[in-house]
Order: structure tokens, then sequence, then C-alpha cells
């Protein structure tokens, strides 16, 4: 991953909605949800929605596929994983073994 995508795939999740949105689809797995269970499932509305779903799949975060009126939305998990590696790819200077161990528990 380039640093210019890695920036847009980070801006994409700055944001409340759209981190809950790409949380929920990771939880959905493979299936994916379409966008009215998404909107539901959230409390969005689907104009709100609808921009949010265009950003993350416009990051490569999200795929989305046609199913007659209905579009399913999954979480690209092989692109956020190309971005924690962008991050991490340079972890104490290129001596991995140096680093901590992550903290265990949520970040907040």
């Amino acid at each position: 991953m380039d640093r210019d995508s890695a920036v847009v795939g980070l801006q994409s999740l700055a944001s409340g909605p759209r981190l809950d949105v790409y949380r929920l689809l990771v939880r959905a797995g493979p299936d994916g949800l379409v966008a009215g269970e998404i909107a539901e499932r959230l409390g969005l509305p689907a104009t709100n929605l609808s921009f949010h779903l265009k950003t993350l799949t416009h990051a490569g975060l999200l795929t989305v596929t046609q199913e007659g009126r209905y579009q399913r939305y999954r979480a690209d998990i092989g692109t956020m994983l190309e971005l924690i590696g962008y991050l991490t790819e340079e972890c104490c200077g290129g001596e991995p073994e140096r680093c901590l161990p992550a903290p265990v528990g949520r970040i907040r």
C-alpha cells in the first residue's frame, strides 16, 4: 500500500458512522449486508448511509455487488490488512523483535 492510499483509507474511517458501518460489516463476515439492513441496524437514514458507503467503497475498504434491486456490501479485509501492514511495516526501525507486545484490551 502506498502513502496516498493509506491516507484515503484512514480518512474514510475517521467518522463515527463510517467506523460503525465498517465494524458491522466485519462482524457480518463474507455474507455482508444489504444497505437496508445496515441502515436498520445502525439507525442511519438511507441518504446518510449512501454517502458513508460510497466513501468506504472509494477507499477500497468495502466491496459491493448488485443483487437484483439491492446492493450487498462486504468489508474488504485484505485492504484493511494492507493498511495495518503499512502502519506497522517499519515497527522499531525494521527490528520488530524490539517492539513491545500490543496492550491487552480495547483502545479508548
